[in-house]
């Protein structure tokens, strides 16, 4: 028997995983339910076993029924039993819409639904409405959803002067938008360039930057460049490289990356963080599978979904509920929680970001978790990818 509580907690992992998707949908028009879930009833040697438990659970859905919103139904069948009688019992769940779901789930899911589809609407009647722009705000949905009010607004406020002005040659700030600063404009440029190109199709908003760069270290002697094996360079200097590697380890903490021993066909990467793109986009990390392994948090994890957005031959390392119920003891707060919906990420990945929220917005770093079992967790994936097992 599914209970009420699971599935409100089955419609909110759905509602989580698809309100990038469903943000964007300002009619539902599909003849198919958003949700809808087979709720298991009885069989009528259970109802015998316990039928005050059984009666409960019907209660229970009747309840829902009665107070059921627009788009949301119990559906019920009659059940005829030998020792117990006629019943009439609950079979099913169906939730028409994604506003019927957000209003099942209720909490903070629904909260930022909601919060998404206004700022949609913001940027659709500050830009105009295009599938581009849809595709840019999806990708960006993490982002968009974690921005403060005022934030948010100047990220607008600088695609709508962006698209309507050349800039090329100028640095950020020299830019005659309100809040930006060459700082704020290296936090926000993948999402303001995203919406500015797909308004206007240009790629490059022409502004000057210093190159940011990027850490790597070859943990493959052969792979070396002139016997060069750790260095740091810009993305485009990156690109230029002729490297092969059969597998890309990307790690957040660069002490981390220090740290790893040698490991044939492998090329480790610092990610930093949301400019994870960056590195996503050079030509030997985008051919290569690549494995992730950055904090089990909620940020940790939105990064994890902006890297897929770009490479889709993604695995995570230690990103599941296993590994964070594994070190409860080492757990700390999140300062500054990603409200966002990370629709590319697994269900286990998923099921550790809404424990990580249930929990009251933990975190946990990954270099609390000893480098021993991490280094075996991340050689075993690694070697399973280059076809090779510990003794070679």
């Amino acid at each position: 028997m599914i209970s009420v509580e699971q599935a409100r907690v089955k419609a909110q992992q759905r509602l989580i995983a698809k309100t990038s998707e469903w943000a964007l949908i300002e009619t539902w028009s599909s003849e198919k339910p958003a949700y809808e879930i087979v709720l298991h009833p009885p069989t009528e040697r259970e109802m015998l076993d316990d039928q005050s438990a059984a009666h409960d659970w019907a209660r229970s859905w009747a309840a829902i029924e009665a107070g059921a919103a627009r788009g949301e139904r119990v559906e019920w069948s009659e059940r005829t039993w030998r020792s117990i009688g006629r019943q009439r019992v609950p079979v099913r769940l169906v939730i028409v819409d994604p506003d019927a779901v957000a209003g099942f789930v209720g909490g903070a899911a629904a909260t930022a639904f909601a919060l998404l589809r206004q700022r949609i609407g913001d940027i659709r009647r500050r830009l105009g409405a295009s599938s581009a722009l849809d595709g840019a705000m999806r990708r960006h949905a993490s982002d968009l959803l974690s921005f403060d009010e005022q934030r948010f607004a100047q990220v607008v406020d600088a695609a709508v002067w962006l698209v309507a002005n050349s800039v090329d040659g100028l640095r950020p700030r020299q830019l005659p938008i309100r809040g930006v600063d060459t700082k704020w404009f290296g936090s926000n440029r993948a999402v303001v360039t995203s919406l500015v190109t797909a308004v206007t199709g240009r790629t490059d908003l022409g502004i000057v930057t210093a190159d940011r760069l990027i850490r790597v270290r070859i943990l493959d002697q052969s792979l070396a460049i002139g016997g060069l094996d750790d260095f740091a360079a810009p993305p485009d200097d990156l690109a230029r490289l002729e490297l092969r590697p059969r597998v890309v380890l990307m790690i957040e903490n660069l002490e981390t990356v220090l740290a790893m021993p040698p490991l044939p066909g492998a090329i480790a990467v610092h990610g930093s963080g949301y400019a994870v793109d960056s590195a996503a986009r050079i030509p030997w990390v985008a051919a290569a599978p690549v494995l992730y392994w950055g904090d089990l948090d909620s940020n940790g994890l939105a990064i994890l979904h902006q890297l897929r957005s770009w490479h889709p031959r993604v695995e995570s390392v230690l990103m599941d509920r296993a590994t964070l119920e594994a070190y409860r003891d080492l757990w700390v707060a999140e300062p500054t929680p990603n409200r966002g919906t990370f629709a590319s990420l697994t269900e286990s990945e998923m099921e550790a970001l809404v424990a990580l929220r249930e929990l009251g917005d933990v975190r946990l770093e990954q270099e609390r978790i000893p480098w021993g079992l991490a280094w075996g967790r991340i050689l075993d994936r690694a070697l399973d990818i280059l076809g090779l097992t510990t003794a070679q």
